[in-house]
């Protein structure tokens, strides 16, 4: 069996990816491991970039019926500097970042990509590994829903499998690693109507909390020193309870919601980058190509950043049937600068902020960095529109626009 272009993954880039080549008329099959998108604890944040993306889709309407919040701002309280990110002079339609369960999101693009004759979704399809002729990839061998192991034959296969690639391991392309100070501890804690809304976070007290409103409950991200799950899950529950109220007093009667360590689900941070996207036949893109820190929140938008760009550079080729590796280093190219800038302030927030503000024995006073930026309006201003735009947002290229 043969198609247009193989895009390995679900998720944010390989859906956009998906929909986008389909609207090109290409012919595109997207493999998703999962039988549907309900994974918890995953990125919620649709950001300003994004939204108008959606809007050039034509699907900001259906996007707009998703129940979901708008933050207008971006509170954080450093060592008691509190410092808040106006987003409403963010350009464009969109002054705001969406809060929205990621699985909506997808299924968004789903259902419109479903409607276009030359896509395809196969769920509980597990990639295995790369099909390869000499040294160019030629498609990919796969588990069907079935549990029957299976060939598909394409031009190119784009690899959108995040950033435990099945497909990047199988190819021993390994990114460089940016070392990274924390780990991150996600848990729910209920959400009363008098509670702070949108999107907060809180440094203090050698601890970090980030709490994103979901309507009835808070997606609570606990900051904890990198490697030390272990040593700290073996203190106990109420150690979690003491070390988040220390912080955030006011969730005091209730964190105790959290009634063990099984509701606690640990992120494994990651800061990394490859030094090649792409090989003859095959395409790294979003997390597959680069894994985000989640200061920010970027990493959704920067993998659909890249789905966009990849199809506005390769949809004629892929039409022709033949994409050629200088082709696909084109879509490096033009991603590199955006993942190379917003990683370098991920690096500068790791250890300039989150290293001595989870440090044992951390200072009482803010880093003079976050006082500056308390101070400074404009500072702010140019931080809202680095997280809700960031740098070199990619549009919609006319063939897919409605």
């Amino acid at each position: 069996m043969s198609t247009g272009c193989i895009v390995v993954g679900g998720g944010p880039a390989g859906m956009m990816l998906g929909l986008l080549l389909a609207r090109a008329g290409v012919p595109v099959t997207v493999m998703e491991k999962h039988a549907d998108f309900l994974r918890d604890f995953r990125g919620d944040t649709v950001h300003a970039s994004t939204l108008r993306l959606l809007d050039e889709l034509g699907l900001g309407e259906r996007f707009a019926a998703i129940p979901h919040r708008l933050i207008e701002s971006l509170r954080l309280s450093v060592q008691g500097v509190p410092v808040e990110v106006d987003l409403r002079h963010l350009p464009g339609d969109h002054r705001h970042i969406a809060l929205v369960p990621q699985w909506d999101f997808l299924e968004l693009l789903a259902q419109a990509a479903e409607g276009e004759p030359t896509f395809t979704l196969l769920r509980n399809c597990e990639v295995l590994e790369p099909l390869r002729t000499g040294s160019t990839v030629t498609g990919v061998r796969y588990r069907d829903a079935d549990g029957i192991e299976r060939e598909l034959q394409a031009p190119l296969t784009v690899a959108c499998d995040g950033r435990d690639s099945t497909l990047r391991a199988a190819m021993s392309f390994a990114p460089k690693r940016f070392g990274t100070p924390m780990d991150v501890w996600w848990f729910r804690v209920p959400r009363t109507a008098g509670d702070p809304a949108g999107l907060a976070g809180a440094m203090g007290a050698g601890h970090m909390v980030a709490m994103i409103d979901r309507g009835d409950y808070y997606q609570c991200a606990f900051v904890i020193p990198k490697g030390s799950d272990e040593k700290l899950r073996s203190e106990g529950i109420e150690s979690l309870h003491r070390r988040v109220t220390a912080v955030v007093p006011w969730i005091a009667d209730r964190i105790g919601s959290v009634t063990s360590f099984d509701e606690v689900k640990l992120l494994d941070v990651q800061l990394n980058r490859l030094a090649h996207w792409y090989t003859d036949g095959l395409l790294f893109i979003g997390d597959a190509a680069h894994a985000m820190s989640p200061v920010g929140g970027v990493g959704i938008n920067l993998a659909v950043a890249d789905a966009v760009a990849t199809a506005r550079l390769l949809a004629e080729p892929l039409r022709s049937g033949v994409v050629t590796p200088r082709q696909l280093r084109r879509v490096q190219i033009r991603r590199w600068l955006p993942t190379v800038v917003v990683q370098g302030v991920q690096r500068i927030v790791h250890n300039r902020v989150i290293a001595v503000a989870v440090a044992e024995g951390a200072p009482a006073r803010a880093p003079r960095g976050v006082q500056v930026v308390g101070r400074v309006p404009l500072l702010r201003r140019i931080i809202g529109y680095g997280v809700a735009i960031g740098p070199l947002p990619e549009h919609i290229p006319a063939f897919a626009r409605r």
